[in-house]
């Protein structure tokens, strides 16, 4: 077996995270420098591969291999424009954890080498998710992701984080069961036509009957749903982020729950396409509900990161719309969304947990006048917080109007009540930055430290993309389109959106 590109790609941060472990318990520096090591050198291959990747074949980079010929289930591996830029997402959001949380995990239940090996292994399973074309290896993948992610909640953080950390695990394993089950079904439906056979590009030629379609797409709906996660399934959310370190936040939410809305994508309208349209009115409403109570949830918290969490609710609730809107122009933008939600979303993150490391306390009451004594980690706080809230001119702004133009195009009452979540979004934003960091400075505040030089450079390669991306963002609109055209020409929809180019005249 010749090793490929995106096998490579695999191997390099599983093989990281075991050098890592394998460096003395008291050479913790070393064990660190060899975690970020790892994951630059994983970036710099991402980085090879996505230059080199053909984003007008259907399948860029495949390898495929017989894993369990019983089962028809192959280790099979390739790329199309949306797990591109997941892969870069991942490779990306790695390195820029582990510099941030570079002194985070001194208080874990487990030693430091341990937190930076299972960010490691949780990058190698990330990467084997969004690269596989193959529904068992997913599946198995799918499912592996929820070992680090156990630990890295469970082992660092606060109080309450064992219990975080079961709570993740259960509503996780509960969808992970049902679709198991479809799984299962798929195996039955492929046997009987032939050779059993889990390739991605098999299942999607599968005849199905309309009602066993219809069961068999609930189940992985079902665990995507939890993943995303949509209301009423998000409330593991809030619990996980707000008892997590902010680097492992930025991990669940950036990484981990983009798998959610990647499998609705690639598995729901590529597997199931029938379903998917049959049950777009339901996924539409849920989405909606998401975007208006993710919101009004965090307007009333007064936890940072757990407000942090709710509007991320609200955010993927905005990427499930567009996705479901069935329009090229939806799909688009939720997909350049899933790119751009994690590079605000850990900027925020990381900002609030440089925060709450000086002040020892994630409750918003405790601050007030922060930015006349760190006036460079409130202006980084307020960057963070106007690409969340989407502002013109950053990278989230454009995502949003796709989904917006998108949705409005076929289903025009959900798009235009949709427009409410961007008022709520500026008023939980801009409140939050005022409790935080204008008036008079409080008590525990005058000595609060502004941010130092790791800091900064953890956070800045984020802002610089935030900007370039909401300026330019055609060079990863153009990487996404041909897998968005090729997912709307199986689903069988007509694309009524007009056609926005995306060029440099949308500055």
């Amino acid at each position: 077996m010749n090793i490929g590109w995106l096998t490579l790609l695999l191997l390099l941060p599983f093989v990281g995270a075991i050098v890592t472990m394998l460096v003395p318990r008291a050479q913790a520096l070393l064990a660190k420098q060899v975690a970020l090591g790892f994951s630059l050198v994983t970036l710099v291959l991402t980085a090879i591969i996505t230059i080199g990747y053909n984003r007008n074949g259907p399948e860029d980079y495949a390898e495929t291999y017989t894993w369990i010929k019983a089962f028809g289930a192959h280790y099979a591996l390739g790329l199309d424009g949306v797990s591109v830029v997941l892969l870069v997402l991942t490779a990306l959001l790695t390195p820029v954890v582990l510099i941030a949380s570079w002194n985070d995990a001194q208080n874990g239940r487990w030693s430091e080498k341990s937190f930076f090996a299972w960010v490691l292994g949780l990058e190698a399973l990330s990467i084997g998710v969004f690269a596989a074309t193959d529904v068992f290896l997913f599946y198995v993948l799918f499912e592996a992701t929820l070992i680090p992610m156990y630990f890295l909640i469970g082992g660092f953080g606060g109080p309450q984080r064992s219990y975080a950390a079961v709570k993740f695990l259960l509503y996780s394993l509960l969808g992970g069961l049902l679709m198991l089950a479809s799984v299962v079904g798929l195996y039955v439906v492929s046997a009987k036509q032939g050779a059993p056979s889990y390739l991605l590009s098999d299942m999607m030629k599968l005849d199905m009957s309309q009602n066993t379609e219809r069961w068999l797409f609930l189940g992985f709906m079902f665990a995507f749903a939890v993943k995303a996660p949509m209301v009423p399934f998000h409330t593991w959310l809030p619990d996980a982020a707000g008892e997590a370190t902010p680097g492992t936040s930025v991990l669940l939410v950036g990484i981990l729950d983009k798998i959610g809305t990647f499998g609705m994508l690639r598995y729901c309208l590529g597997v199931f396409p029938n379903a998917s349209e049959w049950a777009t009115p339901v996924v539409l409403v849920l989405a909606l509900i998401s975007v208006l109570y993710g919101a009004l949830l965090a307007i009333g918290q007064t936890d940072i990161k757990r407000l942090i969490a709710y509007t991320s609710i609200s955010h993927f609730g905005f990427i499930v719309m567009g996705i479901f809107a069935l329009t090229s122009q939806g799909l688009t933008g939720s997909t350049l969304y899933m790119f751009n939600h994690g590079l605000s979303t850990a900027a925020l993150f990381l900002v609030a947990g440089y925060l709450i490391s000086r002040r020892g306390s994630a409750r918003i009451a405790d601050y007030g006048g922060v930015e006349k004594v760190a006036p460079v980690l409130a202006g980084t706080f307020l960057f963070a917080g106007l690409s969340s809230l989407a502002l013109p001119g950053m990278s989230p702004f454009i995502s949003e109007f796709m989904v917006l133009a998108g949705t409005f195009s076929r289903h025009k009452v959900i798009a235009v009540i949709a427009v409410v979540g961007i008022v709520l979004a500026a008023l939980y934003i801009l409140l939050m930055y005022q409790r935080l960091m204008t008036g008079p400075v409080r008590d525990g505040i005058e000595k609060l430290k502004d941010l130092n030089v790791r800091e900064v450079l953890a956070i800045a390669p984020l802002m610089v993309l935030i900007v370039g991306l909401g300026i330019y963002p055609k060079p990863v609109v153009d990487i996404i389109k041909p897998a968005v055209e090729s997912t709307m020409q199986h689903v069988g929809v007509t694309d009524k959106a007009p056609q926005i180019p995306v060029t440099e005249g949308q500055k």
